[in-house]
């Protein structure tokens, strides 16, 4: 048997300077804090991984652990964690699938598709944010000046390689991408 990922043989694809690929994770983790155990949850992260939580709209990076702010109250970790009675844990990592999105268009595809400024002045690496990606519901992360990883539910991935497809592909004959 061979594993195939989320976005099976849809990608890798490059359009103009764009191109998409796909996130390989082993494990993906949601974390929400009991109520008033988000400082215990922090530190607790902290001492396993080598980060805490990061704020709203954020993410940390610590050797291969990442956490991402996903929602109200709500983390993904990429490694496993021991919690247990300070926050709820749940195996996601057949759950989501993420790609990375990288050029020197790439702020110009995206701005077609999602309603945030995602400009570097403002969309800063690490900073991360909940939007509709054309109309598939993502997570976005800024992961460098030409850079952004995409998270969505895995039953939803191709729609948002169909999606940017479009996108691309409309710039590319513009030859503004």
């Amino acid at each position: 048997m061979i594993a195939l990922g989320a976005f099976g043989d849809l990608l890798p694809l490059q359009t103009g300077d764009v191109t998409c690929t796909e996130v390989m994770r082993e494990t993906l983790f949601c974390v929400a804090p009991y109520r008033g155990q988000h400082k215990a949850v922090s530190a607790a992260l902290k001492a396993q991984l080598g980060l805490s939580l990061p704020a709203a709209g954020r993410r940390k990076i610590a050797g291969d652990a990442i956490c991402q702010w996903i929602g109200h109250d709500a983390w993904v970790v990429s490694a496993p964690v021991m919690l247990d009675g300070l926050a709820a844990v749940s195996d996601q990592s057949d759950g989501y699938a993420a790609l990375d999105v990288a050029g020197a268009g790439v702020e110009a595809v995206l701005a077609r598709l999602i309603p945030l400024d995602l400009r570097s002045t403002t969309f800063k690496v690490n900073h991360t944010a909940r939007s509709l990606l054309g109309h598939v519901p993502v997570s976005i992360t800024r992961t460098g000046a030409q850079a952004f990883e995409v998270m969505v539910m895995r039953s939803m991935a191709a729609s948002l390689v169909h999606d940017l497809q479009v996108a691309m592909s409309g710039l590319a004959r513009r030859g503004s991408a």
